[in-house]
């Protein structure tokens, strides 16, 4: 059940914004083994000039196209997230993203720190 918040500068099209959601979730489910159904995406679009990226001394160019992309999860190994890593790239690149304008950071958390509903941490209860 990862949790991913997508930040992006504005101007991508309704079309746009649908193909980087559904590229993300096809890696979270081929990657992360996320169920196909637990889709979790919060979109954020900000308007030019209130992403500030810096290359970080990576000598990374940064543009208007940039993608941040957060993910709250927990129990992935670091194999997983390599390759996640290296699949969002990809994958993003065929949607005219280059793999220096993608930033991805992953927090991690407990089935604790879950609730789907119903004031319950469901996965503590086994009511999920």
């Amino acid at each position: 059940m990862p949790l991913v918040r997508i930040d992006v500068v504005e101007g991508r099209t309704d079309e746009q914004i649908a193909a980087l959601s559904d590229a993300i979730q096809t890696v979270m489910i081929e990657e992360f083994a996320a169920p196909p159904l637990d889709k979790y995406q919060v979109i954020h679009e900000h308007r030019p000039g209130r992403i500030r990226a810096l290359d970080t001394g990576l000598g990374y160019p940064r543009t208007d196209n940039i993608v941040l992309i957060q993910i709250t999860q927990q129990g992935r190994s670091t194999a997983q997230k390599q390759a996640m890593y290296a699949a969002l790239s990809a994958k993003l690149e065929t949607l005219g993203i280059a793999p220096t304008d993608l930033i991805i950071s992953v927090v991690e958390n407990t089935k604790a720190d879950w609730s789907f509903g119903m004031g319950k941490a469901q996965f503590l209860t086994g009511d999920l």
